[in-house]
């Protein structure tokens, strides 16, 4: 069986992308910080009895992701698919949001794939085999407002992408990079509470975008079965759109200039703007 190392597995598009590998027949090993505190995984993996193997690993640190791969290696001898799922969601104004809050959206959704990517290339270049997926996001095409430390750090995600790609290729290694649109994950219930006293009304309108969406939940099982179609593919293609809404969003932002788009984050009533989401997506966004 093919080996697929998948990071960020405790909830979400990581845990229904180990059980589509492992149902698909990949010997999964599945990584997530704290296993003790996430055991859905690994109840579906021994009620279905598939080949899913849960880890213990953190992609911000340097030695857990060493030590990790190094034991997958030791006992599989290879990882031929790598999946880089593990991510956090930053949102709140440039102004307002510590420097802190940049800094860790870039450590774990960047530097933490990168980590993964640098740990499994030399035995993918070996043996001239492997794929790795990055998994980005609708954000990593397009910027919006109170977004910036989560779209900084899936565009450099994007861009790192692209590049590996041109560099791997002649070892006959793949790089898909996956875009979801709004998938029904627990990231949406681990949002911050917006501070009374902001200057910004951003934060508070992509929440009301968000819940709007999510009232015709897209399952996250819809991005883990594309992803296993993708690498069963050998596909070269780099970019993958993912969901009802993806490609819809992207071609909404590409339909206008970096002027037009600008404007229309910058729209100050709150009226105009549900209006408006109300015309273009057919959503109806409670601001309260």
């Amino acid at each position: 069986m093919a080996v697929v190392l998948i990071t960020g597995t405790s909830t979400g598009i990581g845990l229904a992308t180990a059980v589509a590998f492992g149902r698909a027949g990949y010997d999964v090993y599945a990584i997530m910080r704290n296993p003790d505190r996430a055991p859905e995984l690994a109840s579906v993996a021994a009620k279905e009895r598939l080949p899913v193997k849960v880890l213990a690993m953190d992609v911000d640190d340097d030695a857990s992701v060493d030590k990790a791969i190094a034991g997958v290696l030791a006992d599989k001898g290879r990882i031929d698919v790598l999946v880089n799922n593990a991510g956090i969601s930053v949102g709140g104004s440039v102004e307002e949001l510590p420097l802190s809050e940049f800094r860790q959206a870039m450590e774990t959704n960047y530097f933490g794939a990168l980590r993964c990517i640098q740990a499994v290339i030399p035995g993918m270049r070996e043996r001239r085999s492997g794929h790795i997926v990055n998994v980005s996001s609708v954000a990593g095409k397009l910027a919006g407002p109170a977004q910036g430390p989560y779209t900084a750090s899936k565009w450099a995600l994007e861009a790192l992408s692209e590049s590996l790609a041109g560099e791997v290729k002649p070892f006959g290694i793949h790089v898909s990079i996956v875009e979801p649109g709004v998938i029904a994950t627990a990231i949406f219930g681990k949002r911050r509470e917006i501070p009374a006293n902001t200057r910004y009304p951003h934060e508070r309108r992509l929440n009301a975008l968000f819940d709007a969406s999510l009232k015709q939940p897209v399952s996250p099982f819809v991005v883990a079965d594309k992803m296993v179609e993708i690498v069963r593919s050998d596909t070269w293609k780099l970019r993958h759109p993912v969901g009802p809404d993806a490609e819809p969003f992207l071609q909404y932002r590409a339909s206008m200039s970096d002027e037009q788009w600008v404007d229309l984050m910058a729209i100050e009533s709150d009226q105009e703007w549900a209006a408006i989401v109300k015309r273009d997506f057919g959503l109806d966004v409670d601001l309260g």
